[in-house]
């Protein structure tokens, strides 16, 4: 029985899911957003949620930048997350990422996510069921998504009221 085991272990031994959460993680700090699969995704937001909280202390704190230098690979995106952390993420406690669904993968039908680090004065609100992250300054990557969405969903809808009944064609209408 796996009771209380709460690391998810992703089909992976634990040294390669090590490596691969590590590199994970320095890609998201090094470009701001990553296409990766759900369940990754959902083990990546807690292990991002530490290091920045580590980071908000600034380079000041050698502990915890030695800390989050075990974790992070390269050296110029160690320094960038600190430099950026403090000022960024100042006024948060927790929730620095924005996880949004983004299909299944065509190879192996994988649902797949894209994770975004959360940009200054970004909220989240309700609408239609879920909650669809919006910015307040800047366009985000999710606020695109909805409004790509949104835009298809009024495409079908005029697609649908502009044609025919099924079955219903110029030649049947003639003779009748």
């Amino acid at each position: 029985m796996r009771h209380r085991k709460a690391n998810v272990k992703l089909g992976r031994t634990a040294s390669h899911r090590d490596a691969l959460l590590r590199n994970l993680v320095t890609s998201l700090f090094e470009h701001g957003r990553i296409t990766t699969t759900l369940a990754k995704a959902k083990a990546l937001r807690p292990l991002v949620d530490r290091l920045v909280n580590l980071a908000k202390g600034g380079k000041a704190d050698l502990h915890a930048f030695r800390q989050a230098a075990a974790v992070i690979t390269k050296k110029e995106v160690l320094g960038r997350c600190f430099e950026e952390a403090a000022g960024r993420f100042r006024d948060r406690t927790a929730g620095y990422t924005i996880m949004v669904k983004n299909g299944l993968r065509s190879g192996d039908a994988a649902p797949l996510a894209i994770l975004e680090l959360i940009k200054t004065g970004q909220e989240k609100a309700r609408i239609g069921g879920g909650v669809i992250p919006l910015a307040k300054s800047g366009r985000s990557l999710a606020s695109d998504r909805a409004r790509r969405v949104a835009q298809s969903v009024k495409k079908a809808a005029a697609e649908v009221s502009t044609s025919e009944a099924p079955g219903v064609n110029e030649s049947t209408k003639e003779d009748t």
